[in-house]
C-alpha cells in the first residue's frame, strides 16, 4: 500500500512541467501576498485569492487563459473597489492593494517570457514593501523565503529542455543569491544614509496605542496588548519601579463622556520648570521606541533636556517641551526611533503617602515656576454641569464636612484615596460597560475599574472640591532586563495617573490606582487576561518555558533592531574610526565604498576568469577524448558525439578497440539517454584511459619499430 506522502509525490511528479512551474509560482505569490492581508480590505485578499485559484484551475485542467476583455474587465473592477475603499489611488495603502491585484491579475495573461518577467519584477517589488509596514526580523525572515521562491520560479523559467527538479532550480536559486550577499553586505555597511528621498502620507495608521483621547475603558483595552511600545536601558544604577513614569498625553479638558487634550503650549526651559538639575544626580538612559503614531515622545518623568539622537536624526522630529513637560514633536512618531536622555526622576513617595508624589526638585524649590502658575485658572476646574450628579454632591458634601472645611489640596487628596481604601473598591481589566454618568457609577455603585476609572473619578471629584486637576497618560513600569540590558515597556504597561494643582509646591502626582493594587505600581506589573486553552496551550503546560521563548525572541528582535533597522551614519563612522580614519566624512564614507567595490568587482573578474577554465565538464571531457582517438590514428572531431566516435574507432581498430567502443557508447547513453543521470565523469575517464593504453602501447611499439 502506498503511504499518502508518496501517493502524493508521485501525484505531483505526473504533473505536465507547465502546470508544475505554474502551481509553485502561483504559491510563492501567495506567500509573498499573505503577509499584506492583514492591512489589506478584505475584499481585496478575497479577489486576490479567487484569481490565483482560478489560474491554478486553468494550470490543472490544462484549460486555456482568459480573453483579455475579461482581465481589463477585473482591473477596472479592482481600480474602482481600491478608489472605494481607500477614497485615492495614491498611498501606501492604496498602491500596495493595486500591486497585489496587478500580480495576480498579471497571472491570467501569463503567454509569453515577457508577461513571465513582468510577473517575476512585480513580485520582488511586492516583496520589497513589506518593509513600509514593518521592519522586523520576522518580516525580513519572510521576505527571505519570497526572493528565494522567485528566484526558483525566475530559474526555472530559463531551464526550457527536459525536466529540471525543484531541488535543482532551489539550490541554484539559493547559490545565485549568496553570490549577492557580499554585495548587499557591503551596501548596507558603507552606502551613505541619506533622509528619505520621498514621503508617502501618512494613510492607514491602524492601532495607535495611547491617543490624545481618553473614554473609560480606552486604557483597559490596551492593557491586552502585548506589542511593545518601546525599550529602554540605564546607564549604572536603575531608579525603582514606582519612579518608572514615562509620560504621555495630558488630558484637561472634559465634556462629560470624554477627556482631551489642550493646545499645547511651549515651556519655558531652566529653573522656571523647577527640575534644578545640579542639586541631584541624574538617570541616564537609553531607549528604543516603536512607531506609537503620537506627535510626542513618552519620556521618563521628568526629562528637562533635549535628548540626543544617535546619527543626529533629532532634525527630523524637532522636540519642544510643552508646560505640561510633554515632549512633542512636530509630526507623529510614525519610524523607530533610538535616542538617549537624561532625567531626574522622583523618587519614590513616603510610606504614608503610598499614592501622592510631590514633582519638584531634590532641592526642595517649586515644582513649577511662575508662567506655568499663571497657566492654572478655572478651566481645570470646570466639569460639565450636567453629568455625575450624585458625585459631585458628594465631594462637595465631604468638602464642606468640618474635618475638610480648611484643608489644603493634599488633604483633601488623602482623604479621597483613604475612601478608595477602606470602602472596598477592586482593580480589574473587566469591570463591565459603564453608563453616561460614568463617575457617578464607578464612585458610588460598583468601586471596581481599571486605572483610568480611578484617575478620571479622583480628577472629577477634585475639582467638584475647587482644586485644580487634570488626568496624564503614559506607561509605568517595565519588564526585568534582558541579556543585553534591555528593558522591555509594552502597551499592556499603559497607565493613567492624575496631577493637581498645589499653590505651594506646584502640580502634585496622585496615582490612585496604588491605593487599590499596590502591586501594579511597586511590579510593574500589569493586569492579563486569562487566554484560551488552545491559544494558551504552552503556557498552561509549561510556564516558565512560554516565557523564556518569548524573552529570548524579543531578545533577538531587540537585537535585530539595534544593529539592522537602528544602523545609522554615527555607526558607520564608528566603523571608519575603528578602522583608523580619523574624524571621518562622507567624503571618506564614499571612498570606502568606492574601494570596496572596486576590490569586490575585481575578485568577482578573477573568479569569473578561473571558473571560464572550469565550466562546461562535458566540453573538456570531450576535448580529452579527441585528442586521445587522434593520438591513435582515428579521426576525431569536437562536432562528433560519442556514438560517431565509437563506429569511427571501431573501422579503424575493429575487435582490438572493443573496450574503447563500449566506453563510448556508454558515455553516449549517459549523455543523451532519457534519464538523463549525472555523468560520473572522473570514473569514466579512468576507464576510458584504461581502454585506450593497450592500443597506445601497440601505437608505441609500432612507431619505434619504424624508426629502428
Amino acid at each position: 500500500m502506498t503511504a499518502p506522502g508518496n501517493r502524493w509525490t508521485q501525484r505531483w511528479e505526473r504533473q505536465p512541467r507547465e502546470a508544475r512551474d505554474t502551481l509553485f509560482q502561483l504559491a510563492v505569490i501567495a506567500w509573498t501576498a499573505g503577509p499584506h492581508f492583514m492591512h489589506l480590505p478584505p475584499w481585496c485578499t478575497g479577489l486576490t485569492l479567487l484569481l490565483l485559484g482560478w489560474r491554478a484551475r486553468i494550470a490543472l485542467t490544462h484549460g486555456a487563459l482568459p480573453r483579455r476583455a475579461w482581465v481589463v474587465a477585473l482591473l477596472a473592477l479592482a481600480t474602482g473597489l481600491t478608489l472605494w475603499s481607500e477614497r485615492t489611488l495614491l498611498g501606501k495603502d492604496a498602491g500596495v492593494t493595486l500591486l497585489v491585484l496587478l500580480l495576480a491579475l498579471k497571472t491570467l495573461e501569463q503567454r509569453t517570457r515577457r508577461d513571465t518577467l513582468v510577473v517575476f519584477f512585480l513580485g520582488f517589488f511586492l516583496t520589497l514593501t513589506h518593509c513600509l509596514y514593518s521592519q522586523s526580523m520576522f518580516t525580513a525572515l519572510s521576505m527571505l523565503v519570497s526572493t528565494w521562491g522567485l528566484l526558483t520560479a525566475q530559474v526555472l523559467s530559463s531551464m526550457p529542455v527536459g525536466l529540471p527538479s525543484l531541488r535543482r532550480a532551489g539550490g541554484t536559486a539559493a547559490r545565485l543569491a549568496m553570490l549577492g550577499v557580499p554585495l548587499m553586505v557591503l551596501l548596507f555597511v558603507l552606502f551613505p544614509r541619506f533622509g528619505p528621498l520621498w514621503g508617502l502620507p501618512q494613510d492607514g495608521l491602524g492601532r495607535t496605542g495611547l491617543s490624545g483621547a481618553l473614554r473609560m475603558g480606552g486604557v483597559a483595552e490596551l492593557a491586552t496588548d502585548e506589542a511593545i511600545a518601546f525599550r529602554v536601558r540605564f546607564e549604572g544604577s536603575e531608579p525603582a519601579q514606582q519612579a518608572l513614569y514615562f509620560r504621555g498625553p495630558v488630558l484637561t479638558r472634559f465634556d462629560g463622556v470624554e477627556w482631551r487634550q489642550s493646545p499645547p503650549r511651549l515651556a519655558t526651559r531652566g529653573d522656571e520648570l523647577g527640575l534644578v538639575r545640579r542639586l541631584g544626580a541624574p538617570v541616564r538612559y537609553e531607549m528604543m521606541l516603536e512607531p506609537i503614531r503620537l506627535p510626542l515622545l513618552p519620556l521618563l518623568e521628568f526629562t528637562p533636556e533635549l535628548p540626543t539622537w544617535p546619527g543626529g536624526s533629532a532634525d527630523a522630529l524637532l522636540p519642544t517641551l510643552s508646560e505640561e513637560l510633554v515632549w512633542r514633536t512636530d509630526r507623529l512618531v510614525t519610524d523607530r526611533q533610538r535616542l538617549s536622555a537624561q532625567a531626574w526622576p522622583t523618587p519614590p513617595p513616603a510610606p504614608r503617602q503610598a499614592s501622592v508624589t510631590q514633582l519638584r526638585s531634590p532641592g526642595g524649590r517649586s515644582g513649577i515656576g511662575p508662567r506655568m502658575a499663571r497657566s492654572i485658572d478655572d478651566a481645570l476646574r470646570q466639569i460639565p454641569a450636567d453629568r455625575n450628579p450624585r458625585a459631585v454632591a458628594w465631594a462637595r458634601s465631604l468638602r464642606a464636612s468640618p474635618e475638610l472645611a480648611q484643608a489644603d489640596p493634599g488633604q483633601l487628596a488623602e482623604a479621597l484615596l483613604a475612601h478608595v481604601r477602606t470602602t472596598g473598591f477592586g482593580y480589574t481589566l473587566t469591570p463591565g460597560t459603564y453608563g453616561i454618568d460614568a463617575v457617578d457609577e464607578f464612585w458610588l455603585d460598583r468601586r471596581v475599574g481599571f486605572c483610568e476609572h480611578y484617575a478620571a473619578s479622583f480628577v472629577v471629584l477634585m475639582r467638584a472640591m475647587g482644586v485644580p486637576a487634570r488626568i496624564v497618560t503614559g506607561y509605568q513600569g517595565a519588564e526585568p532586563p534582558d541579556a543585553d540590558g534591555w528593558r522591555i515597556v509594552r502597551q499592556s504597561h499603559a497607565h493613567a495617573w492624575a496631577e493637581y494643582w498645589e499653590p505651594r509646591t506646584g502640580w502634585v502626582r496622585v496615582d490612585p490606582t496604588a491605593a487599590v493594587a499596590p502591586e501594579r505600581i511597586d511590579l510593574g506589573a500589569a493586569l492579563r487576561l486569562r487566554g484560551g486553552f488552545v491559544a494558551n496551550t504552552l503556557v498552561n503546560m509549561n510556564p516558565a518555558l512560554a516565557e523564556r521563548l518569548r524573552r529570548a525572541w524579543e531578545l533577538l528582535d531587540s537585537r535585530w533592531a539595534q544593529w539592522v533597522t537602528n544602523y545609522s551614519r554615527s555607526r558607520q563612522f564608528d566603523l571608519l574610526s575603528s578602522l583608523g580614519v580619523e574624524a571621518p566624512s562622507m567624503q571618506d564614507m564614499a571612498i570606502a565604498l568606492i574601494s570596496a567595490l572596486s576590490a569586490l568587482a575585481l575578485a568577482g573578474a578573477s573568479w569569473a576568469w578561473w571558473d571560464r577554465h572550469r565550466q562546461d565538464p562535458w566540453a573538456r571531457l570531450h576535448a580529452h577524448v579527441c585528442r586521445a582517438l587522434q593520438a591513435l590514428d582515428v579521426p576525431a572531431h569536437t562536432h562528433q558525439g560519442p556514438a560517431t566516435l565509437a563506429a569511427a574507432v571501431h573501422r579503424r581498430h575493429g575487435e582490438t578497440g572493443r573496450e574503447i567502443v563500449s566506453a563510448l557508447c556508454e558515455l553516449d547513453a549517459l549523455r543523451y539517454g532519457p534519464a538523463n543521470r549525472h555523468l560520473p565523469q572522473r570514473e569514466w575517464k579512468r576507464r576510458f584511459d584504461a581502454a585506450t593504453r593497450p592500443l597506445r602501447r601497440v601505437q608505441a611499439a609500432s612507431s619505434a619499430a619504424q624508426r629502428r
